[in-house]
Order: C-alpha cells, then structure tokens, then sequence
C-alpha cells in the first residue's frame, strides 16, 4: 500500500473558492460522499479558467479533459456547510497540466481533502492533443507552485 500524503495546509494553495454544500451532497451516512469532493474540483479548476477568460464551456476551439485524479480524504463534511476549495499547480507540460486542490472546512487550516486533476488539451473538433493555449498558461502561470 502506498504512503498516506501528508495533511496539507493553506500555505499549500493559490487561489481559494467558496462552494455551497448540497442537500443532495450527502449520503445516508450523513456526510458529503466520496464522489461529491472530485465535483469540487472539477469546479474550482474550470470556474477559475472561465472567470479568467480562456474557457468558454460552449465554444472553446481547445480544451482541457480530465485524464488523472486523486483523493485523499482526512475528515468528513456535511450539508449544510459552505467549503472552501484551494487550487494551485504542480507541472505544466506541453499539452497537460496538473493542478493540486483541496478542500477545506470554512475558516479551519488543514484540508479535509486533497487531490490531483490533471487536464490533458485536445482539439475539441478532433479530440487530438495540442498544445496549451499561451493564454491559458498565463493564467497556470502564477499557480505554479
């Protein structure tokens, strides 16, 4: 079995974004469930691309898929309470990009979850990989940690 990561801190994050839980979050054990947290990070990573300005959803001619993720979970949340997802980068390559999220009860230092997404650029016609838009690097750039 692999090594438990570390417990990361806020130090270990860029940019932070509130996310309501749902009433529909949580499973029958009280608690957000497992699969709810990737959501999370789906939505901290694009919401900061298409307030940036280099994601549009509909139309974007390239785009980032989601080829890897991970989670590590260390205490649970529940609805209803409002999280606060943190988001950096780790590696920027030619076509990929991997990003370091977590996810934080409001207010408290450590995560309650952590993660990796990473986004593979492809075409959107073609669904070949290209390379990433210097627009979009410029808004990786200062994430990287």
């Amino acid at each position: 079995m692999a090594e438990r990561p570390a417990r990361l801190d806020r130090a270990a994050f860029r940019i932070f974004r509130p996310i309501p839980t749902r009433w529909m979050d949580n499973d029958a054990y009280g608690h957000v469930n497992n699969v709810v947290y990737y959501s999370y990070f789906d939505t901290v990573v694009n919401a900061h691309l298409i307030e940036a300005g280099v994601l549009d959803p509909s139309t974007s001619q390239n785009t980032g898929l989601v080829v890897e993720t991970s989670c590590t979970y260390f205490e649970s949340i529940a609805f209803p309470e409002t999280v606060e997802a943190g988001l950096a980068v780790t590696a920027v390559g030619r076509s990929s990009v991997t990003y370091r999220v977590a996810i934080f009860k409001a207010g408290r230092d450590l995560a309650a979850a952590q993660g990796r997404f990473t986004h593979v650029y492809v075409e959107r016609s073609s669904g070949r990989s290209v390379a990433i838009p210097e627009a979009v690097r410029a808004v990786l750039d200062p994430l990287l940690d």
